[in-house]
């Protein structure tokens, strides 16, 4: 039974990052039929990334991410297309519960724990439900996480870990772990957009031996965004690495 496009429709979907895993995703949200898409970054398309952001082509590098995304989606999403918001500014904290005022969900495709725990912790404030995404060399996950968080993303990461970690730049990613990631992302708010609750639920690939599998995420009492609650405004410092 195909899923009926009329609550996509009303819905305002903001995409942190149009990247590795947010371009798939916006593609298959655009897709979809969602009413809305509000696009987070502040970065120009780059032709060694080409290989992974997939709403790119040869013609749009240099350009601004999201004047190439908007012009994708114009371009390839058929029928009725979404409006397209631009927020041509990193998510930071100064701006991060405007952005998120409003929308029906969150995708977070970012590539930094800060902005990471800083979409985690403002969705969690705005009572709007987040998708996180992440992707590195051969391993993605996703997780859906609800409007009242529990379980969420500091139950399962806690806080910023110190010191200089991995990232997509340095250490790689095969791009067709960011693409399945990315419609997993997109699955997941399409199914809680049509009323579904995939909450709790860590989907976990491994791309080098084709395994996808996904794994119960338990709320943690002490949680400092779900549980005790000790997190309840943005501050600027709690997103310095």
């Amino acid at each position: 039974m195909a899923v009926s496009a009329a609550p996509f429709s009303m819905a305002r979907v903001v995409v942190v990052g149009v990247g590795g895993l947010g371009t798939p995703a916006v593609r298959a949200l655009a897709h979809a039929g969602v009413g809305s898409l509000v696009l987070v970054d502040d970065d120009t398309v780059d032709r060694t990334n080409l290989h992974r952001q997939i709403l790119f082509r040869d013609a749009d590098v240099g350009r601004h991410k999201l004047d190439a995304a908007a012009d994708a989606v114009e371009r390839q999403a058929g029928g009725v297309r979404p409006t397209v918001e631009l927020v041509r500014e990193r998510l930071h904290p100064g701006n991060a519960l405007r952005v998120f005022a409003g929308a029906s969900v969150v995708l977070e495709c970012s590539d930094n724990y800060a902005t990471k725990f800083l979409a985690a912790d403002a969705a969690r404030l705005s009572e709007v439900p987040i998708v996180h995404g992440a992707a590195i060399r051969w391993v993605g996950t996703a997780l859906a996480v609800g409007p009242q968080g529990g379980p969420c993303y500091r139950c399962l990461f806690e806080d910023l870990p110190e010191g200089a970690q991995a990232t997509c730049d340095l250490a790689g990613v095969v791009g067709p772990v960011c693409g399945i990631i990315g419609a997993l992302q997109a699955s997941f708010a399409l199914e809680l957009l049509g009323g579904g609750a995939p909450f709790g639920k860590l989907a976990s690939l491994d791309g080098l031996h084709d395994e996808l599998r996904f794994h119960t995420v338990k709320p943690r009492t002490s949680c400092a965004l779900c549980g005790v609650r000790t997190i309840v405004d943005i501050d600027p410092a709690r997103y310095l690495a």
